[in-house]
């Protein structure tokens, strides 16, 4: 370990946790001139980020909290987003069934009118009033409900495109390294970090602390200082189930207990189901779904929907945590989703930054406000340029059906399902990804379900893959369909390639 100061890297910002907001903030710094320096623990979007309900909305029920703020700023932002990143972020309409007893009509007209012009709106189509039919997939009891407009959007991916658009703004982003200890020296920042079995130190000007979950015990256990707000720890758990029913649209199905669910299309041939809201005290790199929680989710469903689903029907569950700043709130449904900075002097010239809750819709914001706190100390601190800017695969993108024709061109006899999702994962960047591929023969070794050796090779190189999953399960979404020896075979192929590397570093 490095003990000269002299000798350590000196960066302007360095940001802890690889998370939305903290990959955010980095890119939106790097991008404004300053030398940035992000570690995370394990892997990008490990935790949180991946584990929401994979939507870029206003969040239609925070009007029933008089969050309007957040609202209107969420839904200003999924203008902004659907054209930053337009391949991985989609228009959706969703339907509101009504029940009378839950909330009045002339109630959903309202908050439905104020979402449609709360936010600048220029993309969407407006809300509408719905009568259901036979062929309606809900109970027929049901016959009146309400349509909106919101957005869907690959979550794990929205970190990724942040973090190589940070790296490519000159940004230094490291996963699998944590942040074992850090104090002020000479009016710095200095940061031991543990990588594997090895440790090093840098210096920074200013500290981030983009932990997430582990905001609060970054503060108190790693600083040891006193952390300025307490966290809840709100788990929210999803399922996924075989197609419940035809047609590209979401359902948001109100409940007794004044909470929503989504039943959401998800790839084509499944439906996701979430989220619950539940106070959460557990291991936090563990969080599994409970059987209370499957119960409440399907409970909800079936009130619901004509076909009845059970426990056997889930393919596949996920759970994360969120963690919001303490309001005090009675309901864990009712904490506010929208986000606190912390700013903490530890010498007046040696800042902290801490973020508190936060929501993956708004994380361009939080990231402008962030630098806002942090220009004091960064008087060369150049503008705001994150708002007009594409994501990685958002430039020149013209349609997801042009792209998919054009890799449909340059692959001749291409299966269109590959082609398809090359086009919504990458964008207009799956040119970098087929740089050296002409032909289906130089597709390299097929892992399954059109993952390709080329495939694996680019998520090494350019997106930080070390793993299975962090190709099956954030990278894609394969992990649904991979049996256990298809992930060995990946696995086994990851380790000798992996290897390999680290040889030729030694």
């Amino acid at each position: 370990m490095l003990s000269d100061l002299d000798e350590l890297p000196l960066y302007d910002l360095a940001v802890i946790g690889g998370g939305i907001n903290g990959v955010g903030i980095a890119n939106d710094a790097a991008g404004r001139g300053l030398s940035v320096f992000l570690c995370e623990k394990d892997d990008f979007a490990s935790h949180t980020s991946s584990a929401s309900s994979k939507l870029i909305h206003g969040g239609l029920r925070y009007l029933e909290h008089f969050e309007f703020r957040l609202v209107r700023e969420a839904l200003a932002e999924r203008e902004v987003l659907m054209v930053k990143a337009p391949h991985i972020i989609r228009p959706l309409r969703f339907v509101l069934p009504h029940r009378p007893h839950l909330r009045s009509a002339w109630l959903i007209r309202s908050g439905l009118f104020l979402y449609d012009y709360l936010g600048k709106r220029e993309k969407l189509p407006a809300s509408k009033r719905l009568l259901f039919d036979a062929q309606s997939p809900l109970k027929q009891d049901i016959v009146l409900g309400f349509e909106y407009s919101d957005c869907a959007v690959d979550d794990a991916r929205l970190v990724i495109l942040n973090a190589i658009q940070a790296r490519e703004k000159g940004a230094e982003l490291v996963t699998r390294t944590e942040c074992i200890a850090a104090e002020v020296v000479n009016n710095a920042w200095r940061l031991t970090l543990k990588q594997s079995q090895n440790q090093y130190q840098i210096r920074a000007k200013a500290l981030v602390n983009a932990a997430g979950p582990w905001v609060e015990h970054f503060v108190n256990e790693t600083l040891k200082l006193k952390s300025p707000y307490k966290i809840r720890q709100i788990q929210g758990s999803h399922l996924i189930v075989p197609k419940l029913y035809d047609g590209d649209y979401a359902y948001i199905l109100q409940n007794e207990d004044r909470r929503i669910v989504f039943t959401i299309p998800y790839l084509n041939e499944y439906t996701l189901i979430g989220t619950t809201d539940r106070i959460y005290q557990g291991d936090l790199q563990q969080v599994d779904i409970t059987q209370d929680e499957i119960e409440y989710l399907l409970a909800v469903v079936n009130l619901h929907f004509e076909h009845t689903l059970t426990q056997a029907d889930i393919i596949e569950t996920f759970s994360g945590v969120r963690p919001l700043c303490d309001d005090e709130s009675d309901q864990p449904s009712a904490v506010t989703r929208d986000y606190t900075l912390a700013m903490t002097l530890i010498h007046e010239t040696v800042p902290l930054l801490s973020v508190f809750g936060g929501k993956l819709t708004t994380y361009r914001k939080l990231a402008e406000s962030a630098l806002d706190e942090l220009s004091v100390y960064f008087p060369e601190l150049q503008a705001q340029w994150t708002e007009h800017e594409p994501l990685p695969g958002g430039e020149y993108f013209k349609s997801l059906d042009g792209l998919i024709r054009g890799i449909q061109l340059r692959i001749k006899n291409i299966p269109l399902d590959i082609a398809t999702r090359w086009a919504s994962s990458y964008g207009t960047r799956v040119w970098q990804l087929l740089r050296e591929v002409h032909s289906l023969d130089d597709f390299g070794i097929n892992f399954g379900y059109g993952l390709y050796q080329c495939e694996v090779d680019y998520l090494i190189e350019v997106e930080w893959a070390q793993s299975v999953d962090d190709i099956l399960w954030r990278r894609s979404k394969l992990g649904l369909k991979f049996n256990n020896n298809e992930v060995e075979s990946l696995n086994d192929y990851l380790q000798d390639v992996l290897g390999h590397q680290q040889s030729k570093i030694a």
